[in-house]
């Protein structure tokens, strides 16, 4: 019985991966055995691929980000929102769980990262909403929950990944992120609200009564600190920069503030901050390099056509479609990590949505949004392993402190594939270049 190299291809990444391979490396291997099964394309195809996945210019973006991330958090810049956002809230109930979500939409448009945002947040206000009488998983579900609303807020590295892969306007993605980014930090917010007020907490025992005078006098002693997200996306929006000119932007602002206005950074911390985004840039270039391998042969075997063809014979529908592709999505989330899925699944994807009149930047924002839920799902979910390592309570806990934020990511999903003009209504509004 003869297979087809797509059919060896798949299965080969498969079992790699099952026995313990890094995903790299699963794909890589699959790929150069699907080469020399198939015996149609010269091997000379490895290294030109590999180069072309890694000579992506915008991809700079991503460590910059990274790196203006941990500058912020260890030059206080993270402290001081945190302040003033619970100033805002942190009497009400549940006011620290509010707080940590509302912080980490904030951070967010700083980060672009779910792990790093959980890291910068949760350090603060974990240990916080534990001293004021919070149970350890609800502060833990709390900070990893909030932390998914770093990646689709702008700047997003999975949005920035997503546009790279699928040749889209980064700008249009980023400006399609704000509202569902906004809506998803509001249901988190809301949730979380009412698992204090069933489980009875309290806001922050050690937070003064709101009082407009301290809060105004608060921004303008933190304003550095607080005008950073609007000086990294104001550039980009303003026009005076582009997304990865945006990315130095904001670690030089972060220098700035942390050096000079705080006067908390020190040479350890460019250090730390350096390797953090080495290690970042290490990991998600050697995926791409061996993901465009992957691409470029199942394109050749026409991969993406026979998966039309398979579709085509189960509906014609393009909601049914877009529903299957969904449930498919968040079902790897939960084995495969989120640039991984991107980088590896969208070759394929982009014709089938083509085909069936999907709009890539409409499913685009689903995909990360299936991308937030596998940031909080077993057996990875790396948001969770973040946090529980903060509160000191074992993942399990988390796992299931985070179902009702679970099932408020999946209403937004929900509501975000059936309304898909309340997720485009923005770049329209600007006049952006929304694909088909």
């Amino acid at each position: 019985m003869e297979f087809s190299t797509t059919t060896v291809v798949i299965f080969s990444m498969f079992a790699l991966f099952l026995i313990g391979l890094p995903l790299f490396s699963s794909v890589a291997i699959s790929a150069c055995i699907g080469l020399m099964y198939g015996g149609t394309l010269p091997m000379s195809v490895i290294h030109n691929s590999l180069f072309e996945g890694l000579n992506i210019f915008p991809l700079l973006a991503i460590p910059c980000f990274v790196i203006a991330g941990m500058l912020m958090e260890y030059g206080n810049i993270t402290h001081h929102i945190v302040s003033v956002v619970k100033q805002l809230v942190g009497r009400t109930p549940g006011g620290l769980g509010i707080t940590t979500i509302l912080a980490c939409t904030f951070f967010a448009a700083i980060s672009g990262s779910g792990p790093g945002t959980v890291a910068a947040v949760g350090t603060l206000l974990i240990p916080a909403m534990i001293k004021s009488g919070y149970s350890r998983s609800y502060a833990a579900a709390a900070a990893s929950s909030g932390g998914t609303i770093g990646i689709m807020i702008p700047p997003s590295n999975p949005l920035i990944i997503y546009a790279v892969v699928c040749n889209i306007s980064i700008l249009s993605m980023f400006t399609a992120g704000f509202v569902p980014g906004f809506t998803v930090a509001f249901a988190m917010t809301i949730t979380a609200y009412l698992i204090a007020r069933r489980h009875g907490y309290k806001g922050d025992v050690d937070a003064p009564p709101f009082h407009f005078g301290t809060f105004v006098r608060s921004c303008i002693k933190y304003f550095p600190s607080l005008v950073t997200p609007f000086i990294v996306l104001g550039s980009i929006y303003g026009g005076f920069a582009t997304p990865v000119e945006a990315s130095v932007v904001a670690i030089l602002w972060a220098i700035l503030v942390g050096c000079i206005f705080n006067r908390a950074l020190r040479p350890i911390h460019f250090y730390k901050s350096l390797l953090a985004g080495a290690m970042v840039c290490g990991s998600v270039l050697v995926i791409i390099a061996a993901a465009t391998l992957f691409g470029r042969l199942l394109t050749f075997e026409q991969a993406p056509q026979q998966l039309i063809q398979l579709i085509l014979t189960i509906t014609n529908d393009p909601m049914t479609v877009l529903l299957m592709i969904l449930g498919v999505l968040i079902i790897i989330g939960m084995f495969m990590e989120t640039l991984a899925t991107i980088i590896i699944l969208m070759p394929i994807l982009m014709p089938v949505l083509q085909e069936f009149g999907i709009n890539p930047i409409y499913f685009g924002i689903l995909l990360v949004v299936t991308n937030e839920m596998a940031l909080l799902t077993p057996p990875i979910g790396v948001n969770v392993f973040v946090s529980s390592g903060i509160a000191k309570v074992p993942v399990e806990q988390v796992y299931v402190a985070v179902l009702p934020y679970l099932a408020a990511l999946f209403m937004c999903l929900m509501f975000f594939t059936f309304t898909p003009e309340y997720v485009l209504w923005l770049p329209k509004l600007l006049g952006m270049n929304i694909g088909w």
